[in-house]
């Protein structure tokens, strides 16, 4: 995509102007992101999908009978929702593009971004007053309205120290006030973009008033460190230990000399410091799936042979909603393909052809190796044929 082409769902802003002025940095509202905007489920659809099991799903009560800022998790019922009042609730239904083909065909709007930063797709419903408080997230997120009206209030980025309310589910704000009179509503096809870190309150203000959060993940340095380096000690080998050899005699041995904190140091940032690895890890954690248990691995292993005559009679292979797949060039005839928490090595056309958005039919046997790559991706659930997705929703 051309990345100096103005885009209307970024009020005119080019990819390259936005994510150089706007992206993580600071909000833009824009009126008319998506003009005539339909919103792709209505609220009796949220409700079912927070009735089945294994949807992700909380219910939000500002006037709970248990207390302030009430918190349900689902699958819920129908006599949960029988008994809520008539306003001051929220349903929040997380990675509905994991199970609305119609709801995933947004994301397309947002390829300007890197689809391995993607997070999910949550929905969330609210009648008049619905809210789940002033707070701050630590995710880019673009808040689109999908029918009746939100208004939201900023009230400018916010220290990681910020006081939070004790003793609720939630992470709402303890002091809240609106800054620079960012306070608008927002009306169906309009859409806001908020970069981490940054305050907000959003209240319903409508009957059936449903809010799409097209948000992104980002790991936090923690999570990182031990993340990469636990990658890492599942292969060093273990000799490789604490050395001090040469070390002069110590006047007082039991003491931890400077010396031999900078032979420790050493130790740990040579091991650290190794790009190959580390892009080898990063690939992993971010093609990591956000639910896990989504992906249906095979019982039975598929005969790449089978695999190339389905391929060559006309069938077509899909990446399972929930899947993420990225890539990183090795050299010019080697990549590393990232699926799902995993890497494989092939082609880079190949490599390219399945994390992008391109047919998965039988162009892909060109490339060497490509039938048992493919056999591998489909026994791991990362791949499924085209249809079978269809006929398992329905």
């Amino acid at each position: 995509m051309p990345f100096n082409t103005p885009l209307p769902m970024l009020g005119g802003l080019t990819a390259a102007e936005f994510l150089g002025d706007y992206w993580q940095q600071k909000p833009l509202l824009i009126r008319g992101a998506f003009p005539d905007f339909e919103c792709p489920l209505d609220p009796d659809e949220l409700a079912g999908l927070a009735c089945e099991e294994g949807i992700e799903s909380r219910l939000v009560e500002e006037h709970g009978k248990r207390g302030p800022w009430q918190v349900s998790h689902g699958p819920f019922n129908e006599r949960t929702f029988a008994r809520l009042p008539e306003q001051d609730w929220t349903l929040l239904v997380q990675a509905v593009d994991h199970y609305v083909p119609e709801v995933a065909e947004l994301l397309k709007a947002f390829d300007f971004l890197p689809p391995w930063r993607l997070d999910d797709i949550m929905i969330s419903y609210a009648p008049p007053g619905g809210s789940v408080g002033p707070h701050v997230d630590q995710y880019d997120v673009f808040l689109l309205q999908g029918s009746g009206q939100r208004r939201w209030q900023l009230g400018g980025k916010v220290a990681d120290d910020v006081p939070i309310l004790d003793g609720i589910d939630l992470r709402i704000l303890g002091q809240f006030a609106v800054e620079n009179d960012d306070d608008w509503v927002l009306e169906p096809g309009d859409m806001l973009y908020l970069p981490p870190g940054w305050s907000h309150h959003g209240v319903s203000q409508s009957d059936d008033c449903l809010t799409l959060s097209v948000g992104f993940r980002a790991p936090s340095a923690d999570e990182a460190i031990t993340s990469y380096a636990d990658y890492l000690g599942e292969q060093l080998p273990s000799s490789r230990r604490y050395s001090d050899a040469g070390m002069p005699p110590s006047e007082d041995p039991t003491e931890i000399d400077d010396n031999a904190v900078e032979r420790m140091r050493g130790l740990i940032l040579e091991t650290l410091d190794d790009p190959a690895q580390l892009a080898q890890w990063f690939g992993r954690v971010m093609t990591q799936p956000k639910y896990a248990d989504q992906l249906v691995p095979n019982e039975q292993p598929t005969d790449p042979a089978e695999l190339v005559t389905a391929l060559h009679a006309g069938e077509t292979l899909m990446r399972s909603p929930g899947s993420r797949f990225a890539w990183r060039a090795l050299d010019e005839a080697r990549a590393t393909l990232f699926a799902d928490g995993d890497g494989a090595e092939c082609p880079p056309t190949l490599a390219r052809a399945l994390a992008g958005d391109m047919p998965l039919d039988a162009k892909l046997l060109e490339d060497d190796g490509a039938a048992e790559l493919l056999a591998a991706l489909l026994d791991a659930g990362s791949l499924t044929w085209e249809g079978e997705f269809d006929e398992s929703s329905t």
